[in-house]
């Protein structure tokens, strides 16, 4: 019913940039966050930016180096990366809290994409 589909992974040299971007299709009534997350190896999936309700929260680690924004028209979420750091190797996940037509009376439903891979590393 719902895609999430991430892009703009890749390999990056410390200091460098990345944007990602994040497009929900499917069957959409609402979205009322979208959000992105990382997971590195071996460790859990952790939060690192989410907007939605007129708020944007950052995990301190990455407080002034990225921006979230969202395309409201397009159902899409980017995270622009820069200054990154060798610790900011993941795979990113996007999330959001979307309802569908068919649930639209119903509560949101939280849904992923299938995660892009960033790599920092000289």
């Amino acid at each position: 019913q719902v895609q999430l589909v991430e892009s703009g992974g890749g390999l990056v040299q410390p200091g460098g940039s990345l944007r990602l971007s994040c497009a929900a299709s499917g069957s959409i009534f609402g979205i009322r966050s979208m959000g992105w997350y990382r997971q590195a190896p071996g460790k859990e999936r952790d939060l690192v930016a989410i907007t939605g309700g007129g708020t944007t929260n950052y995990v301190d680690s990455v407080k002034g180096r990225f921006t979230i924004s969202r395309d409201n028209a397009k159902n899409t979420v980017y995270l622009q990366m820069n200054s990154l750091k060798p610790e900011d190797t993941a795979v990113y996940y996007c999330s959001g809290e979307i309802k569908t037509w068919r649930n639209r009376n119903y509560g949101y439903r939280n849904y992923w994409g299938n995660g892009t891979l960033v790599t920092v590393s000289s």
